[in-house]
């Protein structure tokens, strides 16, 4: 009977830890007194944006970030701990959680893991906060047109001094 509950708990840990390794971000979250039905609203935003969402035992957690290489990430779960993980999406968990914690006030990021590397709860909330691509994509594309459209301009008033 006790080898066999090993057993489980060295297979949870093995499968935790070879997710981890796959995963581009994870996001560790606590989520005590949330309801059933608003857990399993926040499952299905997670599902939709291809994140998978588990709630682990602390020790099997931290035992699988550790053997994932993520030592500092086992410091923070302790307590009742859920890991929001996504193997394409790096802003997705960040952000469907950081606007869903507005909501439920009982959901509270603690920290996670973004592209390799542990961050805290700041560094969560900052990807959280990041404009979405195509956002970033406008604003590259403004900030590399102003220069030539200054210059445009300038060499039109050169050219033409008379429309000044």
């Amino acid at each position: 009977m006790q080898k066999a509950i090993l057993e489980r708990k060295v297979e949870s840990v093995r499968e935790l830890t070879e997710k981890l390794g796959r995963a581009t971000t994870v996001v560790a979250f606590d989520y005590p007194g949330l309801t059933v039905e608003a857990f399993t609203k926040l499952r299905h935003q997670l599902r939709e944006a291809g994140c998978d969402v588990t709630v682990y035992k602390n020790n099997i957690s931290r035992r699988a970030s550790i053997a994932a290489g993520y030592g500092a990430l086992a410091d923070s779960l302790v307590g009742a701990k859920a890991l929001a993980i996504s193997y394409s999406d790096v802003v997705a968990p960040a952000k469907i959680l950081f606007d869903f914690a507005k909501e439920n006030k009982v959901v509270q990021i603690q920290a996670g893991i973004v592209e390799g590397r542990v961050v805290g709860i700041e560094g969560i909330n900052a990807l959280a906060t990041l404009p979405s691509r195509e956002t970033l994509l406008t604003m590259l594309a403004v900030g590399m047109l102003t220069p030539v459209r200054e210059l445009a301009v300038g060499l039109n008033m050169i050219s033409n001094p008379e429309q000044v």
